[in-house]
């Protein structure tokens, strides 16, 4: 059953872009087939990393457009699709989904959807996704991804009554993202590097390179605690 990967996080700078970027990185090196979409037209992070393999699509509320995000879902009848959604996106991509009736089509043409929804920890990141949670209910997985790049103390998650028992409740299950050193994600982003490039790029020194190697290693492994993804292997 091919899976929608949509990588949320509805606030912007919570990290949505290097979560998706990775992604995408282990997707190409794990060999499975895939198909990734960028969404977000005013920061295309993705697409502008990973050219030539990166499709298109548009999230929106106006109905003369609204069919220009169905290519997501005919693209995973055959394969995964891992999605970058722009920031406040949540409206849009809900209104997709219900007029369109997807998670029942979904059901009965073999396409589930799973959300990634990244943190950063504070206030109003963890209400997104409590929100986000509440409007699917348990119709679609949610996986909560603490962004230690952003926030690197989560006892306050950890201790807090109402989301663990949100947590429970929908069986959500919760990743640590690792954090990347400043120094090669601000090249990385300045160069516009793949995670390819970065392990071989000779100006980050073999410490350097070092660091990427071991952020995706950690980065991996945190994907792969989720098991949809040894579906996909399959």
């Amino acid at each position: 059953m091919p899976t929608i990967h949509l990588v949320d996080g509805e606030k912007g700078g919570v990290g949505k872009s290097l979560v998706t970027r990775t992604m995408v990185q282990y997707c190409l090196d794990k060999r499975i087939p895939f198909v990734p979409v960028e969404t977000d037209r005013s920061n295309p992070d993705v697409a502008g990393v990973y050219k030539g393999i990166c499709q298109y699509a548009v999230f929106t509320e106006d109905e003369r457009q609204a069919d220009k995000a169905d290519r997501i879902f005919e693209m995973a009848m055959s394969k995964p699709v891992v999605v970058n959604l722009a920031a406040q996106s949540h409206r849009s991509v809900k209104n997709w989904i219900e007029k369109n009736q997807l998670l029942e089509l979904g059901t009965a043409e073999g396409v589930s959807f799973c959300k990634w929804f990244v943190s950063t920890g504070g206030y109003d990141s963890l209400n997104l996704f409590v929100q986000s949670v509440n409007s699917y209910g348990d119709k679609i997985l949610h996986i909560l991804v603490k962004n230690f790049g952003l926030c690197d103390d989560w006892e306050h998650v950890e201790s807090d009554p109402a989301m663990q028992k949100l947590l429970k409740k929908h069986r959500i299950q919760v990743v640590d993202f690792p954090k990347l050193a400043y120094k090669e994600r601000n090249i990385i982003d300045q160069n516009r590097l793949t995670f390819a490039e970065a392990r071989d790029y000779k100006e980050f020194g073999v410490l350097g390179r070092q660091r990427v190697v071991h952020f995706l290693k950690l980065a991996y492994a945190a994907f792969e605690t989720v098991g949809i993804w040894y579906e996909e292997v399959k």
